[in-house]
């Protein structure tokens, strides 16, 4: 098994790449909660998943069983601090769309604040029964700057106002009601849930999980006929142009596995 990790002094992001998957864990126990300079290494390591060749699947987790990430830390909130803080922050959520992988988080605890807008920004997420999600900023005096441009979005304006003007923490059961979780499962079950989900996806073409998550993406700021429209281009002028699209459709009508050649 090959491990890899960042060369960072204080270890505040582990990288793992094993088996065409990227793991990126927060090591800041017992809470993971992220300063500037963590989001600064999860930018890193961003960038590195980007650029594994040999990554399909990228996994975000927090170390430990008690906390995905707990939030950002509130001494990065003040007003002498705040706007280099979210210049990073926002810089996470950019790059968690550049990277062009289908990206899960696996939360196995609290992911409250920064934390959930982590987990929700990312493409799928597998959660343990007992982890618990909430926008807690408005507590002491925050707004959650990513929740307010993107919860309502996956659970509706209702609700995400609901969560983000009370600060309530809601259950992972809840967060799948509403469809901010797509699986819950026994804490125990976590790890292998996950990589069951990620094997799912290790089994299709890595270019067209690419351009999918692309079209997915490029529809989520217009109006569905343009949607439409920019979705036939992709499919169009990058897909059919793919070794893997003309092999997926041939080993259908021949009645076979297909073999994707990433290309």
């Amino acid at each position: 098994m090959e491990e890899r990790y960042l060369e960072a002094a204080s270890k505040n992001i582990l990288y793992e790449s094993v088996d065409e998957v990227a793991r990126i864990t927060i090591n800041r126990p017992p809470l993971n909660v992220l300063n500037v300079g963590t989001m600064r290494e999860l930018i890193t390591a961003l960038e590195k998943a980007r650029n594994d060749a040999e990554a399909k699947v990228i996994i975000i987790t927090g170390a430990g069983d008690r906390a995905f990430c707990a939030g950002v830390d509130v001494r990065d909130h003040f007003p002498d601090k705040i706007e280099n803080t979210l210049n990073v922050f926002h810089k996470v959520f950019q790059d968690l769309i550049d990277v062009n992988k289908p990206v899960m988080a696996m939360v196995n605890g609290y992911a409250l604040g920064g934390g959930c807008e982590l987990a929700m920004a990312c493409d799928l997420v597998i959660a343990s029964e007992t982890a618990q999600f909430g926008q807690p900023e408005i507590n002491v005096g925050a707004i959650p700057t990513v929740a307010t441009a993107l919860l309502s979005r996956i659970v509706g304006r209702k609700k995400a106002f609901e969560l983000m003007v009370t600060g309530d923490t809601i259950s992972a059961a809840e967060a799948a009601q509403i469809g901010l979780v797509n699986q819950v499962v026994p804490s125990e079950k976590l790890e292998e849930a996950t990589m069951e989900f990620v094997n799912k996806l290790k089994g299709k073409s890595p270019v067209v999980l690419k351009l999918t998550r692309m079209a997915v993406y490029q529809g989520l700021d217009v109006g569905f006929l343009k949607a439409l429209d920019n979705v036939t281009g992709i499919y169009e002028n990058l897909l059919m142009r793919t070794e893997d699209a003309v092999e997926g459709l041939t080993a259908f009508v021949e009645k076979r596995k297909p073999e994707w050649k990433g290309k």
